[in-house]
């Protein structure tokens, strides 16, 4: 496995809706990135049960559940003025890179 970073244009704390797959339609905010495998953790979405042994995060051990990374690919961010996925572009204007929606035009806050 190669250790190529991949440009992922959206940030922790976006919300973003999920565009493809068994959670299509569901909406989460994003909790981290993992540019190096090119995908998103989103809260509440791609959660799995982990048969775990006692250990000192997990005293007990048993089933624990766990949120696992989606593709960047089946995401798109949440744009709110037209309820719905939107992709991303970058602007630089005066020296300031910014990021809006492709959409509408608007600037991504």
């Amino acid at each position: 496995m190669s250790n190529q970073l991949f440009k992922i244009r959206l940030k922790k704390g976006d919300t973003v809706v999920v565009r493809s797959g068994k959670y299509k339609g569901k909406t989460g905010k994003i909790t981290a990135t993992h540019p190096t495998l090119n995908r998103v953790t989103v809260e509440g979405i791609n959660v799995v049960k982990r048969h775990t042994k006692a250990n000192k995060a997990y005293p007990q051990g048993g089933i624990v559940e766990i949120t696992k990374p989606i593709s960047v690919s089946k995401v798109g961010i949440y744009e709110p003025t037209l309820k719905k996925a939107s992709r991303i572009r970058f602007n630089v204007k005066d020296g300031v890179k910014s990021r809006t929606y492709v959409s509408s035009g608007k600037e991504i806050k």
